[in-house]
């Protein structure tokens, strides 16, 4: 399917990666139960959080070491959708995921250590700068085509864009409801903000007039790239498909608006749902505080 056939379980499925993160959820059990049982402070862990999290490592998997990742290597816009799992889909459904003592014990480490100096980074404004602004020099041609043939790089990268990303989620998710997160327009306003600085780098990709990246369009760019997912020498990869039009199933620069269109799309949905949901909280909150205000003294004292 879509040319997975042709590559072996190995580099399909990436099972050292499958059992590092089967690793990490089964760690995540014990800090969600005996440990929680210790230090949660008789707090549950319930199973909603549980299946959040469960979620949240899927997509990551699949994104960044399951068939996606392979898949982004051969075709743009699949590598736009690992983007997107990557960094606004599986982040926030992780921090919903963890107990609220995970978060404390975290953000009270962080306070006492010498990264408190960086605390500006978790300011909404600087973080959806700093995310949004990394995701779009990250897809400049150039820059791009770099990182993807520079392993080591590659791979810090994208831990950097992952750690910006749990930045920019903190005040939408709110893992600590007690520490002053932003409400209302507030709030409103992030997300709008959130919305529009990813605009530019994906409306410069959905009409650009050729194509933008060697890796999708050049078949010596895009074998030595493929050598981060695949064993064996990927110079096989020439005689054997001849470049990644093999497996496209759109032209290269056709693939390529789609991958800014889906990029766009998910980014989209996820943002004017979260838009929504935080202007009606916010919309019923204002009125409640006005009926209350409306309200005679000796009912007021009632309520009391």
């Amino acid at each position: 399917m879509l040319g997975l056939e042709y590559f072996k379980f190995a580099d399909v499925w990436s099972p050292v990666f499958l059992a590092a993160m089967l690793l990490v959820t089964a760690g995540y059990f014990l800090l969600a139960g005996p440990l929680n049982e210790k230090y949660g402070q008789g707090e549950p862990v319930s199973a909603g959080k549980k299946s959040l999290f469960i979620l949240g490592m899927a997509f990551l998997y699949l994104a960044q070491g399951g068939p996606v990742e392979l898949l982004g290597h051969m075709m743009f816009s699949f590598h736009m959708v690992s983007m997107a799992l990557s960094y606004l889909v599986a982040p926030p459904l992780l921090m919903l995921g963890l107990p609220r003592w995970i978060w404390n014990a975290v953000v009270t480490f962080l306070g006492r250590s010498p990264l408190r100096r960086l605390k500006f980074l978790t300011h909404p404004i600087v973080a959806a700068v700093v995310f949004n602004g990394l995701f779009s020099f990250y897809h400049i041609p150039v820059v791009h085509d770099y990182v993807m043939l520079h392993f080591g790089i590659h791979r810090l990268y994208y831990v950097v864009l992952f750690l910006a990303s749990l930045l920019m989620w903190w005040t939408l998710v709110k893992p600590l409801p007690d520490r002053g997160e932003a409400q209302g327009l507030k709030k409103m306003g992030f997300i709008f903000l959130n919305m529009v600085l990813l605009t530019p780098a994906c409306g410069l990709i959905i009409f650009a007039p050729d194509t933008l990246y060697a890796t999708y369009s050049d078949p010596g760019v895009w074998a030595k790239a493929m050598g981060y997912c695949i064993s064996g020498d990927p110079t096989l990869l020439l005689g054997k498909f001849g470049g990644p039009e093999f497996f496209g199933y759109l032209e290269p620069r056709i693939d390529q608006q789609v991958g800014g269109i889906l990029m766009k799309f998910i980014q989209e949905i996820i943002f004017a749902s979260m838009l929504a949901y935080v202007f009606f909280q916010w919309y019923r909150q204002e009125n409640r505080e006005e009926e209350d205000g409306q309200l005679p003294d000796d009912v007021k004292l009632n309520q009391i």
